[in-house]
C-alpha cells in the first residue's frame, strides 16, 4: 500500500504508551479490551477498541477510529460483562509494536524477532499471555524495547 489508499481494518485493540501506538491482535475473547484497560490504568491512551483503521503515512503506520465508528464507542472501550465504559483516547498513534495474544501454553521461551506487514509498513511482532499478571508490565517493557532500538522491524 502506498501514502493515500484506503485504511485497513483490523479486528484489534489501539493503545498508546508514550506517543507509541500497540496493536493488541486475538480472536473474540482473547483479552483485548482486558489487557487495554489495565495499560490505561497505567497511563496508556485509547485509539480504537475492537476495530482499528490502519494507514502508511510515509514510512509509518497510523492507527486511528475508524471514521464508520458509531458515536456510541468514540473515547470508550467494552467489557465485556459490565458494558461500554468511556476512557482516556487520542485520536490517533504511530504504531511501533503489535502484540498477539495467546494462551500462555503456546509461548516459547526464547523466540525469534519477528515483524508483520501492515499496509505495507514492518512493524515488530511479539507474542504475550493477556491475563499473566504481569501483561502490562510486560507491553510497557516491550514498549520501551522498540523505542530504544532493541526490538526493530527489518
Amino acid at each position: 500500500m502506498t501514502d493515500g489508499d484506503p485504511p485497513l481494518l483490523a479486528h484489534a485493540t489501539c493503545v498508546a504508551i508514550d506517543g507509541c501506538g500497540v496493536l493488541l491482535r486475538g480472536p473474540p475473547g482473547s483479552g483485548k479490551s482486558d489487557l487495554a484497560l489495565r495499560l490505561i490504568d497505567g497511563g496508556a491512551f485509547l485509539v480504537a477498541d475492537d476495530l482499528v483503521a490502519l494507514a502508511a503515512d510515509g514510512e509509518r503506520l497510523i492507527a486511528t477510529l475508524p471514521p464508520s465508528a458509531p458515536l456510541a464507542v468514540r473515547g470508550r472501550i467494552e467489557m465485556r460483562g459490565i458494558g461500554i465504559l468511556p476512557v482516556p483516547t487520542i485520536p490517533k498513534a504511530p504504531v511501533r509494536l503489535v502484540v498477539e495474544l495467546v494462551a500462555a501454553g503456546l509461548l516459547e521461551r526464547l523466540p525469534e524477532r519477528e515483524h508483520v506487514w501492515l499496509a505495507g509498513i514492518a512493524v515488530p511482532l511479539c507474542r504475550l499471555d493477556p491475563f499473566g499478571a504481569s501483561a502490562a508490565s510486560r507491553v510497557r517493557l516491550m514498549v520501551r524495547a522498540v523505542a530504544a532500538g532493541i526490538i526493530a522491524a527489518p
